[in-house]
């Protein structure tokens, strides 16, 4: 009984290595890799779509940064870059995709739903009356009915 306790201590230390990861391959320059950081902070991940190509973990990802990262060793400027993957992925890897006929939608497309929004809200108050009319003599009678009728089955 007294081994037990050893062998579970073993076993969680034996376990230990097998949950580390493969180091992600860094650049020697540390100015690269801060470039490399900042550019892809401004590509989208296309697998992941709503993270950034520097914060996913997703296999394309880290190929992406890797590829990049050996562009950017061959002297390529961070337009060259984007040029690249913007031809090889369209503008569906930008953050911010430029204004042109085929994203104007997404620009736009805010702006108008809101104004639609607005729209539909003024015609729906407008429309609803300011204050209730006032009952007839009939409702206000059979409301008086139902009234009484409620305070005698209370017990009132």
């Amino acid at each position: 009984m007294r081994r037990t306790p050893w062998l579970w201590l073993l076993l969680i230390l034996l376990a230990g290595p097998v949950a580390a990861k493969e180091a992600v391959p860094l650049s020697e320059d540390p100015a690269l890799e801060a470039r490399l950081q900042a550019l892809a902070k401004e590509l989208r991940c296309l697998v992941c779509q709503n993270e950034s190509l520097a914060d996913s973990n997703a296999d394309l990802a880290r190929d992406l940064r890797r590829e990049i990262r050996e562009m950017m060793r061959q002297g390529r400027s961070d337009r060259e870059v984007v040029e690249f993957l913007v031809a090889r992925y369209g503008d569906f890897v930008l953050y911010r995709p430029p204004v042109k006929s085929t994203t104007l939608a997404l620009w736009v497309g805010p702006f108008v739903l809101l104004a639609i929004g607005l729209g539909v809200l003024v015609v729906v108050v407008r429309r609803r009356p300011a204050h209730e009319p006032p009952l007839s003599e009939e409702e206000a009678r059979k409301a008086e009915t139902l009234l009484a009728a409620e305070e005698r089955r209370e017990g009132r």
